[in-house]
């Protein structure tokens, strides 16, 4: 005897047909929407701007300040925990139980580690500027040097 399936069932499977790949039931699930980056894929070829090894590196946050200073109590309690994320775990479950004033500390030093490192900044940002300026300007006498040569044989 052959299996037919049910009117309903054919009629579901129309309406799956005409809406869109994104839209249509996949088994019990629904399938999923990918986003437009996820679909686009870099060409290989293409490589990111080179980063500056002279630029200072950005200030950590209190949380960070707080948890340099735990790495070493909590390793001294528990020496034979090596994996990092038991550590970064224990410290993010420390620093949420501290109350704002215990924080203060943390907070304190993480502000003058920023204000540090954007006197440095902008120290480096003249610096680059500076350098700008030279290159700009060393291709400009050489442009005027060029167009006077070709005036030269020009005439």
């Amino acid at each position: 005897m052959k299996a037919t399936r049910s009117r309903a069932a054919a009629r579901k499977d129309n309406k799956e047909a005409l809406k869109p790949v994104e839209d249509r039931i996949v088994g019990k699930r629904k399938a999923a929407v990918r986003a437009d980056k996820s679909n686009k894929k870099r060409p290989k070829n293409v490589t990111s701007a080179k980063k500056d090894p002279n630029k200072p590196k950005r200030p950590p946050t209190a949380f960070f300040v707080f948890l340099e200073e735990f790495r070493i109590t909590y390793k001294q309690e528990h020496p034979k925990v090596k994996a990092v994320s038991a550590v970064g775990k224990a410290g993010g479950e420390k620093w949420k139980s501290m109350s704002n004033a215990e924080k203060a500390p943390y907070e304190a030093k993480a502000a003058k580690r920023k204000s540090d490192y954007e006197k440095l900044m902008a120290a480096y940002n003249k610096k680059q500027e500076n350098t700008d300026d030279e290159e700009e300007a060393e291709s400009e006498t050489s442009k005027s040097q060029e167009e006077e040569e070709e005036d030269e044989d020009n005439d």
